[in-house]
């Protein structure tokens, strides 16, 4: 996931990121089973492998590796919680995917530019917004082609609320009445009067 702090200056973006870091750095990886787990491992080596790749990407690419990046444990698929700074939007860890626990941190000019950045992407699954501007979390969430914007939360679900992305992050919905449209099959019968 590519997360952009909503930040406009240069110290609270760097107090944000900072912020992150202490946190990243606290977080419990461990089984599910125990209670004091924050952060489970991916479902396979395949993904361990890929979000790794993506993180030796982003500093061949030029990024600043802040925290993690690496794997903590032998066994699993753990993949430690891993920050990037000086981030720009043609590297490969901000256009794409990843699926695990990497952020990219990213300053912007303004929410217009935000917007346009962010919509720049092939993909467009969901997005986190961060904001005591009730207006302007509707803007956002307004103008985002995402299939989901959380604001002042995220990974919140609802099975009567319909799940799916834009663009090349999927086909159709997940949930909700939106998803009984991919169990029917539609048939149209014309009869003449003659």
């Amino acid at each position: 996931m590519c997360w952009i702090p909503c930040v406009r200056s240069k110290e609270q973006f760097d107090n944000v990121v900072a912020d992150m870091v202490s946190h990243a750095e606290k977080i419990k990886q461990g089984s599910g089973i125990h209670e004091d787990t924050e952060i489970g491992p991916l479902v396979s080596t395949e993904q361990q492998n890929r979000v790794l790749g993506y993180i030796d990407k982003g500093v061949n690419e030029g990024a600043e590796l802040l925290v993690g990046g690496s794997k903590p444990y032998k066994e699993c698929y753990f993949v430690s919680p891993t920050i990037f700074a000086n981030v720009n939007d043609d590297m490969t860890i901000a256009k794409e995917e990843i699926f695990g626990p990497v952020i990219s941190a990213m300053p912007y000019d303004d929410i217009d530019d935000l917007i346009a950045r962010a919509n720049n992407s092939e993909y467009g699954l969901a997005a986190g917004v961060w904001t005591r501007d009730v207006a302007k979390a509707h803007y956002i969430a307004e103008n985002l082609r995402t299939g989901t914007v959380w604001v002042n939360c995220y990974n919140v679900y609802d099975a009567a609320s319909p799940f799916g992305g834009y663009k090349q992050s999927g086909i159709g919905r997940e949930m909700g009445s939106y998803a009984l449209n991919n169990y029917t099959e539609v048939k149209s019968v014309w009869i003449s009067k003659k």
